[in-house]
């Protein structure tokens, strides 16, 4: 206990400093670059190559307009010039309000950590999203350094219907920070730090009926409830070295961070980022988002990615706020493909030793494929997920989950979304009542589910966005489920604050 004390003092010691240096970001951004020389505010240095199939790379100022008569004048400005924050979302010099940015261009001098192709390709852990993707992040130079944060923060009033639900006010949300650098000869280094609010809400997380997976208290799992986010769901390391003008190979490490294992994690996918509650296919999909330990490496040519993971099996026990001990005992594989600027796919396999604590002789082998369609038009944006899951429990069932999820932005005040999801589950009654009622340890059952809902943002500006929402979710149950779930239709209320 007295080392367990102590781990979780220095957990809470490394929490406050991690925190401390995302939040001063913003504050630090506004003072000058310790260099006095800006060039670099483009993607990379001269000998940096610029990939043909990703323009992102490519060496380009945003304030010059394509004006070229006067290149001493325009460069001694930027050299008298401090480290300017910046935003991507069709707020940046020469743009007009609301257009997106999906170039990839002048991110603030910040590139794509993992090869010569465009910052916004990037997702959680390694993932891939489309190109067409819009950023927003805050943006600022310190010598060498670039760096971007942003944060989203829901404040939720959850009420979930019949017998087996119930209802909580509760935060979600993460605050999320990044820094590279040049190392020269096309090498970059990286690291990444992602917080969350979510422990504060208790261990025993949020209602959210047909949702299972994890532990509040060691001694049962979790049904009908989402377990919240550990405070650190990322601190990671990159380091990506180009190999020609469209290829590079790549390492990834965290404690935590995310193996190469399924889509995007939810939260930083468009189609699912404005959702407040997490999709009941998580646990056959993205779960392994935060993982204890893990190491990747990859090899990028031009829109294809193969990559491979060593990692920490075991989920996140129900202690939220510590650092728990890395172990390389579960492997997977992906591969992604970006074959045009709007679209993004994925297939990847995963042996997982032991994810639940409480069944820790279980082992699963997780199957994914999804794909993610983003397109931007004027002052609007759309994007739709699709995806499957495939896990297999060595002993234990084998199960399907489907998810199509969307999100369509409007005029940047307006966000309209759908997720609707199929789940084969098996985890929704104690084994002693399954087999009294049901016949079976793990009987399954299929539970469709679809949620419905949309945001106005009525105050906004340069950096931030604040506005109100609301969702209902509707269900499609077998018989056998309603003498214990009644009408389970549940709704959510909620305000979102966006930083970016």
């Amino acid at each position: 206990m007295f080392i367990g004390s102590r781990m979780r003092i220095r957990a809470t010691a490394s929490a406050l400093a991690a925190c401390g240096l995302l939040l001063a970001m913003p504050a630090l951004a506004q003072q000058p670059a310790p260099s006095a020389d800006h060039s670099h505010m483009n993607h990379g240095k001269q000998d940096q190559p610029a990939s043909s199939a990703a323009p992102a790379m490519a060496q380009h100022d945003h304030n010059q307009h394509g004006d070229t008569a006067k290149p001493k004048k325009k460069s001694k400005a930027k050299k008298d010039k401090p480290a300017q924050t910046m935003r991507h979302d069709g707020h940046d010099a020469g743009r007009g309000s609301g257009s997106h940015d999906v170039s990839g261009h002048d991110m603030g001098g910040m590139r794509a950590f993992l090869g010569p192709y465009g910052f916004t390709r990037e997702g959680s852990g390694t993932s891939w999203l489309p190109d067409a993707t819009p950023h927003e992040g805050i943006h600022a130079k310190y010598g060498e350094w670039n760096t971007m944060w942003h944060a989203l923060i829901n404040g939720v009033y959850d009420n979930q219907g019949g017998p087996r639900g119930g209802n909580k006010t509760f935060a979600s949300g993460m605050l999320m920070g990044m820094a590279q650098r040049d190392l020269g000869d096309g090498s970059t280094l990286g690291f990444r730090a992602m917080l969350s609010p979510e422990p504060f809400m208790g261990a025993s997380g949020y209602p959210l009926l047909f949702a299972t997976g994890e532990t509040a208290n060691g001694r049962n799992h979790l049904v009908d409830r989402q377990h919240p986010h550990d405070l650190f769901m990322e601190m990671a390391t990159t380091y990506s070295r180009n190999l020609s003008a469209n290829s590079s190979v790549f390492l990834y490490a965290g404690l935590p961070g995310e193996p190469a294992l399924g889509p995007a994690a939810f939260m930083h996918r468009t189609s699912g980022a404005d959702i407040p509650e997490a999709p009941i296919t998580h646990h056959w999909l993205d779960s392994t988002h935060i993982t204890f330990g893990v190491v990747t490496g990859g090899l990028v040519v031009d829109t294809w990615k193969i990559e491979a993971s060593a990692f920490r099996g075991r989920e996140p026990d129900q202690y939220r706020y510590d650092i728990e001990a890395p172990k390389l005992d579960s492997v997977s594989t992906r591969l992604s493909w970006n074959p045009a600027k709007e679209w993004s796919m994925q297939v990847s396999w995963g042996r997982i030793r032991s994810p639940e604590q409480l069944a820790s002789n279980v082992d699963e082998n997780r199957f994914t494929a999804s794909a993610i369609y983003t397109k931007p038009f004027g002052d609007n944006l759309w994007s739709t997920t699709v995806a499957w899951g495939h896990k297999t429990l060595q002993p234990g069932n084998t199960s399907n989950a489907l998810l199509l999820e969307s999100t369509l932005l409007l005029q940047q005040k307006y966000t309209l979304f759908m997720r609707a999801e199929r789940v084969q589950q098996s985890e929704l009654f104690e084994d002693e009542t399954a087999l009294a009622v049901f016949g079976a340890e793990h009987p399954k059952f299929n539970v469709s589910k679809v949620s419905v809902g949309g945001i106005y943002d009525f105050v906004r500006t340069d950096h931030a966005k604040f506005g109100v929402g609301a969702l209902v979710s509707f269900y499609d149950m077998p018989g056998a489920l309603t003498p214990y779930y009644g009408d389970p239709t549940s709704s959510m209320v909620f305000m979102r604050l966006k930083v970016m």
